[in-house]
């Protein structure tokens, strides 16, 4: 007697369970990724803040107004005294003259870990972050005009997009982040971000550069970064982390409270909160950038055919 198949049950065709253990899960990052995605997006976000706040007259009103809030100057921030600028003072790295040794320092680091560590992709890539972001920061600042479209006074009419004082730390931070094995990895984030967040704050409440250049700055930095997380091998480029689970929560509280700290002021509480929440954002992206992005373990790729 002949038997026929059961009619709810499908014809076995060979190869097809091996099909449907390969067939492609839109869900899994490494075939979603586009690794060059997250280095454009920074540099679109740098361009838009720049041609938002610089290019605008709305824009240029909106920070311009912040000066007129603390009439008194950089004297009533509450990091005055650390800040370098009062007379006799030792600055906070990168403040006023410590910009160039702290640069110095911060590369002489990257060296020292590139060659115990021996990882020579990752430590010519942490030094072209560092060069790069300054590099591009004096480019852009000498080379790009900020138009006077209000009318606005003479001392407020020099460019200082991006801010000087503030790539130096996120792009020494996302430097070392490159070069650190991936146990410390989240601690050298933690530093410096909270490192970022006083540097960021203090700039910004003392008057030495508006919001949008301290967030421009730190835009710049993550985009360098991107591009060296790009231009790496997929084997030693570095990826998402496996943080300690109370880490980032930790981390960006306590940056929050640098960050009301550094930008305290005793004349304006506008300003200073406005001073806070720049640094506290500039924070979340350098976190965002340097622990939180995923691997670009793999292109995309098509489902393998039998």
């Amino acid at each position: 007697m002949t038997q026929h198949p059961s009619p709810s049950l499908p014809a076995h065709r060979p190869g097809a369970s091996k099909q449907a253990l390969e067939a492609p899960d839109d869900t899994n990052p490494s075939r979603t990724t586009r690794p060059w995605m997250p280095a454009l997006l920074y540099t679109l976000g740098f361009l838009t803040v720049y041609l938002l706040a610089v290019c605008t007259p709305w824009g240029q009103r909106a920070e311009n107004a912040l000066f007129d809030l603390g009439i008194q100057g950089g004297e009533e921030a509450w990091i005055y005294p650390l800040s370098g600028s009062a007379y006799g003072s030792t600055p906070i790295p990168p403040m006023e003259l410590s910009a160039k040794p702290t640069v110095m320092a911060g590369l002489a680091v990257i060296v020292v870990l590139t060659l115990v560590r021996r990882c020579w992709r990752q430590g010519f890539a942490a030094l072209g972050v560092v060069v790069l972001a300054i590099g591009a920061k004096e480019a852009f600042k000498s080379s790009v005009p900020r138009p006077d479209l209000v009318g606005a006074p003479e001392n407020l009419l020099d460019q200082g997009f991006p801010s000087g004082h503030t790539v130096i730390p996120a792009a020494l931070t996302l430097a070392a982040v490159l070069v650190a094995s991936p146990r410390v990895r989240p601690y050298v984030a933690t530093a410096g971000v909270l490192w970022l967040a006083c540097i960021a704050a203090a700039t910004a409440t003392m008057g030495g550069h508006r919001p949008s250049e301290v967030l421009g700055a730190t835009l710049l930095a993550c985009a360098c970064y991107g591009l060296a997380t790009w231009l790496l091998p997929p084997a030693v480029a570095p990826g998402a982390t496996r943080d300690p689970r109370a880490l980032p929560a930790t981390t960006l509280t306590l940056a929050l409270a640098v960050a009301l700290a550094s930008g305290a002021r005793n004349d304006t509480l506008t300003r200073s909160l406005i001073s806070a929440a720049t640094s506290f954002l500039c924070v979340i992206l350098v976190w965002y950038a340097a622990v939180g992005r995923p691997a670009h373990t793999a292109r995309r790729t098509r489902p393998a055919l039998d």
